[in-house]
């Protein structure tokens, strides 16, 4: 009798490791099976070790990449080739978040029933959320200059432009750039960069928050403020903007007062109020993790601070974290998760997409939305945007360029064009100059096409 119990036992606990193997396995397999179903050895679906099934096209269908036994057979257009190129990807894979790499499993068509089978062996076809044509817009009006271009729909978080310069010809096949040239570098993705007073678009919500007196502030510029002995001790400004109050020191850019405003909130709220707008960690996009801001706020030199607070000293900032929280100001502090594989459905325009969660208190949002219009109207001029409904920061970044690097960020809220908006050129000077003109064009471009 023991003997039978103990061979119940046994056999029960046999049962269960085998459940729970097959438990493992079956979490495994819908976890990881597309990874091992399209590893690179599969010659089913590899020629050469490059993917022989699959279609890219943008938004609109326009067809942008066909991968076929006989290699990848790119659009027939030059500029679409390398205006999308950093979405799409090249055959050799330099480009680590192109399509091609990123999406690899979703153009060969695996499923978790089929595997990889495929009766046509065409594969499947993937729309990207980006627009070609704004794509185009934005590499002709970046005009061979190092920059970037983001644009994203703030309520859906479909991406409908990405542009990175300098770029490349994924089809021209005699291409020998190194693979750590800066051609297959995405400033968009990977870029850590000074923002320039763009960033005071986040000093001026630990302002708003922190500062119960703002709307009595008042600031006296005349273009030089000294904090202590010796040049290395200045605030400087382009220009003397006389007597500002909180709401003029952002139309007018000053440093000077947002340094004074820098110290008054000090550093620890400096810190805390970057990390809230999501600067600091890697935003996801499908699978694709952007690089991670940087920043240094000492609490032991006002100098450095001051200077940290206006966009400078050690400030890092990628650039579609920066365009993400536009997206959270126009969203009421509450930004949507960014998307390159086209998905929108009709509940999707009604209910937006994916929450991010909240970067910003709705009162601080309507604030910060009340005072980028209020830069358009007072300072770059709603006639240069016409048509658009436009709220917005330049920025003037000092790097190692020749001259500054050129900011211009913000969103429009159109019923038919919701975009938040990222523009940076590399040694382009003044943002409302360099950078406002391309963010327009290529806004004008997408018109409706981007919904």
């Amino acid at each position: 009798m023991r003997k039978q119990e103990k061979r119940a036992v046994i056999c029960l606990v046999l049962a269960a490791i085998l459940i729970a193997g097959i438990g493992i396995f079956g979490y495994r397999l819908v976890k990881n099976g597309g990874e091992w179903a399209t590893f690179y050895g599969n010659t089913q679906i590899y020629t050469d070790g490059a993917i022989n099934r699959g279609t890219v096209t943008d938004r609109n269908g326009v067809e942008l990449l066909r991968c076929t036994p006989d290699g990848f057979e790119y659009t027939d257009d030059y500029e679409l080739r390398v205006a999308t190129a950093h979405v799409v990807g090249d055959p050799q894979g330099n480009v680590s978040t192109g399509a091609i790499s990123i999406f690899r499993s979703q153009l060969i068509g695996y499923d978790i029933l089929n595997g990889t089978y495929d009766a046509t062996a065409n594969g499947k076809r993937i729309s990207l959320t980006i627009d070609a044509n704004a794509n185009r817009a934005a590499y002709e009006a970046l005009a061979g200059r190092t920059g970037t271009v983001g644009v994203y729909n703030w309520k859906t978080g479909e991406i409908v432009c990405l542009v990175s310069t300098p770029t490349f010809d994924p089809a021209y096949e005699e291409w020998e750039a190194d693979e750590e040239s800066s051609y297959y570098f995405n400033n968009f993705i990977d870029g850590l960069i000074i923002p320039g007073s763009t960033f005071k678009l986040v000093t001026s919500a630990a302002v708003i928050e922190k500062m119960k007196d703002r709307d009595s502030f008042t600031f006296d510029c005349d273009g030089i403020n000294q904090l202590g002995e010796g040049d290395d001790t200045r605030l400087t400004d382009v220009s003397a903007h006389g007597e500002v109050d909180f709401r003029g020191a952002l139309a007018q850019s000053c440093n000077g007062a947002f340094g004074a405003l820098t110290r008054e909130v000090g550093a620890k709220a400096m810190q805390e109020y970057t990390e809230k707008a999501g600067l600091t960690k890697p935003v996801e996009v499908d699978g694709i993790e952007t690089a991670a801001g940087s920043f240094t706020f000492p609490d032991d030199n006002e100098v450095k601070l001051s200077w940290a607070g206006i966009g400078q000293a050690d400030d890092l900032v990628n650039p579609c974290a920066m365009m993400v929280y536009m997206g959270a100001i126009a969203n009421g502090g509450e930004p949507v998760q960014p998307t390159l594989i086209k998905s929108a459905t009709f509940l999707k325009d009604l209910t937006g997409g994916k929450s991010l969660g909240r970067y910003l208190d709705k009162d601080t949002a309507d604030e910060l939305r009340s005072m980028m219009k209020n830069n358009v109207v007072e300072n770059y001029g709603e006639e240069n945007f016409y048509g658009l409904d436009m709220y917005a920061k330049s920025g003037t970044a000092e790097a190692d360029s020749y001259q500054p690097d050129a900011w211009f960020v913000g969103f429009t809220d159109n019923e038919d064009a919701p975009y938040a908006f990222v523009v940076w050129v590399q040694g382009g000077g003044f943002g409302a100059q360099a950078a406002a003109p391309i963010a327009t064009r290529v806004i004008n471009a997408l018109g409706t096409s981007g919904e």
